[in-house]
């Protein structure tokens, strides 16, 4: 079973890379193999870090022999892809919507459909957007066929839309105990699924 977390904030050390590195321990205890996708790095590898829809259906040859093209192989490899990202007003980062847009190819190809996915979301305020950034990471999951679930789970309680902390991260206890609930959950459906997904 392999888990990822995929971070969509431009500091591989911020507040969003401390709530997914949270989850990925989480998911280690659950028996994962685990990965930790940095999207500004993985755009660096192209000229246009954003789609231009320049085929289609996409034949992915503005990624092709990059390190772009490395990660979403290696996302097409993942049983569970837990997706961070700042809250931008009130939404994904650019960054992080650039990276998704590029993944059409893979969305040809249904190379996501029945991955379980799961979100992050960290913001300066309490109520910052961080709900309104799940959902709109939810909806990208979604229009790649994943099967998208929420921070709930049967030994603590059925959750909401996924883990939610305003920044600093570290120091919010109650939104990383969310984050780790996700990766129990991503866990479970996993492994519950893996059937699904070796059947395509």
């Amino acid at each position: 079973m392999l888990v990822l977390a995929v971070n969509g904030s431009p500091n591989r050390n911020g507040n969003t890379a401390y709530m997914l590195d949270t989850a990925l321990s989480e998911a280690k205890k659950a028996g994962a193999e685990c990965d930790f996708i940095q999207v500004s790095e993985a755009l660096k590898s192209v000229s246009i870090p954003y789609c231009v829809a320049c085929s289609s259906p996409c034949e992915g040859k503005c990624y092709k022999g990059t390190a772009l093209e490395d990660t979403f192989n290696l996302m097409c490899k993942a049983d569970g892809i837990i997706i961070g990202s700042p809250v931008y007003f009130c939404t994904v980062s650019a960054l992080l919507k650039g990276f998704w847009d590029k993944s059409r190819k893979l969305r040809t190809n249904k190379m996501l459909v029945n991955k379980i996915g799961g979100a992050l979301a960290v913001g300066a305020a309490r109520y910052g957007g961080q709900e309104t950034t799940l959902r709109a990471i939810q909806d990208m999951m979604l229009c790649q066929g994943m099967t998208v679930v929420g921070d709930g789970y049967h030994e603590d309680d059925a959750g909401h839309l996924g883990g939610c902390t305003q920044k600093p991260s570290n120091e919010d206890d109650q939104g990383l105990k969310r984050a780790r609930i996700l990766a129990r959950r991503i866990c479970e459906l996993s492994r519950a699924t893996q059937s699904l997904r070796n059947s395509q």
